[in-house]
């Protein structure tokens, strides 16, 4: 049903953008468009307007965020909340205006109340106040969750809400000004190998927990949500399960051949207590379930960045 459809994936140059592209191509989809920058900066009402005049897309799969680590949170939460806000905020409305046959938004798993009950379930994703040094972005993405219920309603407009976990991957960013925790660990562990250096630094107490969801998985679960999802209830896109930052540490490190010390900064905040998401609405909807196992989706990951870290940017 996709194949002859104008599809564009805003943020398409990015980690999980080009995983999409693929995946689309993957299942026979031949006209894809990306806005991405630095040919569309979709913070501007104006690039956003010269992408659907030149564009003419069909479908929006609206990917394009400024995010990154708890550091990064930290350092710029007003950058975060309104370039997220009002991408997504001025994307989904002038879709509408253009009467857009579908508009596809990502979420982020920030979204949700600190203190969610574990497995999250997307009902009670209004529950409480999200993590706070993630709180600007979850709540600026959460935003198109509103508008999306809000202009079906009104509008009749067809928009649906995913709200992916922390995703990883080949292709992920590995600047540890900015990355997440998987890429940033597996990158101070090569550093540290290189330099002879007999211990690495982690942030927080290693308590936390995190479910990650490798990066092609994702991109299956967007495209048969772009195909068969149709409602803008928000919908789960995950793996289903949880690790605690200490056993991720200590996997990363072995599997990267990491042999030193670990040393746990515990003035360094955890971020949220534990996440993990029920992700059963997503297989009763439009029949994803996630395939790759969390240790092959890690040695894809690393074997990647062995040959490609030394690649000029």
């Amino acid at each position: 049903m996709l194949k002859n459809k104008r599809i564009t994936v805003t943020g398409g140059k990015g980690f999980l953008g080009s995983h999409l592209l693929r995946k689309f191509a993957d299942f026979g989809c031949h006209k894809i468009e990306v806005a991405d920058f630095p040919e569309f900066n979709l913070t501007k009402l104006s690039d956003i307007i010269r992408m659907y005049e030149e564009q003419k897309p069909d479908i929006i799969v609206h990917l394009a965020a400024k995010v990154g680590g708890i550091g990064f949170n930290q350092e710029k939460p007003a950058e975060l909340f309104y370039d997220n806000l009002i991408m997504g905020a001025q994307l989904m409305h002038e879709a509408y205006l253009r009467k857009i046959e579908k508009f596809v938004a990502l979420g982020t798993i920030c979204a949700y109340p600190k203190f969610t009950p574990v497995p999250f379930k997307e009902e009670d994703i209004w529950v409480g106040y999200p993590e706070e040094t993630n709180a600007p972005y979850g709540l600026a993405k959460k935003m198109m969750l509103v508008q999306s219920q809000a202009y079906r309603q009104q509008y009749g407009f067809n928009s649906i809400f995913l709200l992916p976990v922390n995703l990883y991957g080949p292709g992920d960013n590995f600047d540890l000004r900015s990355s997440h925790v998987i890429p940033a660990l597996i990158k101070k562990c090569f550093d540290a190998i290189d330099k002879k250096e007999s211990s690495i630094n982690v942030w927080g107490t290693g308590d936390a927990t995190r479910e990650f969801f490798f990066v092609e998985d994702a991109a299956e679960a967007i495209y048969l949500a772009t195909q068969k999802y149709n409602k803008s209830e928000p919908v789960n896109i995950g793996a289903g399960y949880e690790i605690s930052i200490k056993k991720l540490v200590e996997l990363i490190a072995e599997l990267s051949g990491f042999k030193g010390s670990i040393i746990w900064d515990k003035t360094k905040p955890d971020g949220q207590p534990r996440r993990m998401l029920d992700t059963s609405k997503a297989l009763k909807e439009f029949g994803f379930k996630a395939k790759t196992d969390f240790v092959t989706g890690l040695i894809k990951t690393i074997d990647w960045y062995k040959i490609n870290r030394y690649q000029p940017k």
